[in-house]
């Protein structure tokens, strides 16, 4: 049986594509640096005569692209996801320049899936988006012009990606749809708690936001998720019974 490529278990996802000839040149920039992964997050239509000729000599990575209906659906069987932006802000998370974020993806891409989330043409990844992602990565342009093209962008993290050489062994981390779960008994064992004050959404919000972007930045093996679930059960049992 042949042995699993580290670079297969990166997909480049992009959210709503508006252009084919953008997805086009996303699969050629892939293939040209050893990448086959492509996911589409609802797209236009995009087998087209423009996509084909821009996706060149890699009409079997356009053609193979998997197709999600929303976000959620793309990064359920992901260990790590990681969001592309040029804004910053302190909505958006923690920040990394690509290069920091290239050696962490390439540390852990042996033995784990990564997502690495690219936005729409005209604004990006919007916050709910970005809330999903353990960390951000930008790429440094000028003040003056910065705004990349979408295949400018895929091509780039994937040039940076490819320079890497997976040496490192880092463990496996549990996917997406785990944390989801994590997170929702983290919610409920922090009300019972009191530390989220009964309806105060904005708190709640800002509490669980930063909690998914420690988890997800650091990655939870499936001891650790699970001994952090035990602890919630462990609390919930206490608070109920008493003491």
């Amino acid at each position: 049986m042949r042995m699993k490529n580290w670079k297969e278990n990166i997909s480049f996802i992009l959210v709503e594509p508006k252009k084919p000839g953008n997805i086009g040149a996303s699969a050629r920039a892939l293939k040209n640096m050893g990448f086959t992964e492509l996911g589409l997050v609802k797209p236009v239509a995009f087998i087209t005569e423009e996509a084909r000729r821009m996706a060149y000599n890699a009409i079997d990575v356009l053609e193979h692209a998997a197709v999600y209906p929303d976000c959620k659906e793309a990064i359920n069987d992901k260990n790590l996801v990681i969001g592309t932006t040029r804004r910053l802000g302190k909505q958006r998370g923690t920040v990394l320049p690509m290069r920091t974020c290239v050696n962490r993806i390439v540390s852990v891409a042996k033995k784990n899936k990564i997502a690495i989330l690219f936005g729409r043409e005209d604004r990006g990844l919007l916050n709910k988006e970005t809330e999903q992602c353990g960390f951000l990565m930008t790429i440094p342009t000028d003040p003056l012009s910065p705004s990349l093209n979408l295949a400018q962008c895929v091509l780039l993290v994937a040039y940076e990606l490819g320079l890497g050489t997976c040496r490192r062994s880092s463990p496996e981390f549990v996917r997406s749809e785990k944390l989801v779960v994590l997170y929702r008994h983290i919610n409920e064992t922090l009300k019972l708690l009191g530390y989220i004050p009964k309806g105060d959404r904005d708190l709640e919000e800002k509490i669980m936001t930063n909690l998914k972007h420690l988890f997800g930045r650091s990655g939870l093996t499936e001891w650790e998720c699970n001994m952090l679930r035990g602890l919630c059960a462990r609390i919930e049992k206490k608070i109920r019974h008493g003491l």
